[in-house]
């Protein structure tokens, strides 16, 4: 895909639609003006495409961990995030370093906005953390779980990154195993003494 390899290697903004065009091999370097109309709507058809390749192994994942009525753990749902990202460590696939740059161009991933980006899997996991971690306030648990989203896809583009280069590292499902359980400990860790986040009794 044409787009998302020039927006991973420049960025979403530093890429005019008649550079994806030259890039794909059209003869009318306005056809992707043509077909998409700006910008903003190919990188939605390239997180549609490969956002939904993840969905629906995720939603795979959510469902068993819904079945046989076990409580699944805050790793359970981390990992059900984590690991759908990781299926685009692929040769010719750029969207984890694409989408690694565009979270940060655009704040972080809650900056995204809503659709696309998350889906109802994703959307599913993060209502079950309330019930896993009552004592953890919901605004902070709503903050530590966009850094969890954040850290999961820039770690897995970093690692990425390094393959390309040869760079030597652990396998990819010690990586995910220690990920998983790095960022399960940051949505659990105690709150901070004086977090204005959290209230005080009366």
């Amino acid at each position: 895909m044409a787009a998302e390899r020039l927006f991973a290697e420049h960025g979403i903004s530093a890429v005019p639609l008649r550079d994806i065009g030259v890039e794909a091999g059209q003869r009318n370097h306005a056809a992707v003006q043509y077909h998409f109309g700006d910008r903003d709507a190919v990188v939605r058809a390239i997180m549609e495409s490969r956002g939904g390749q993840s969905e629906v192994v995720r939603t795979d994942l959510v469902a068993g961990l819904m079945a046989g009525g076990v409580v699944p753990g805050v790793s359970d749902v981390v990992d059900a995030f984590v690991r759908p990202l990781a299926i685009h460590i692929q040769p010719d696939n750029h969207y984890l370093a694409f989408l690694s740059l565009y979270i940060t161009e655009e704040g972080g991933y809650e900056g995204l906005g809503t659709g696309v980006h998350t889906g109802a899997s994703v959307i599913t996991l993060r209502a079950l953390l309330p019930r896993l971690v009552p004592e953890i306030p919901e605004a902070v648990l709503d903050e530590r779980w966009w850094v969890t989203l954040t850290s999961a896809v820039h770690t897995l583009a970093r690692y990425q990154a390094g393959q390309s280069k040869g760079v030597r590292t652990v396998k990819i499902d010690v990586l995910i195993a220690d990920l998983v359980a790095y960022l399960s400990a940051g949505l659990t860790a105690p709150i901070v003494a004086g977090d204005p986040r959290v209230a005080v009794p009366d």
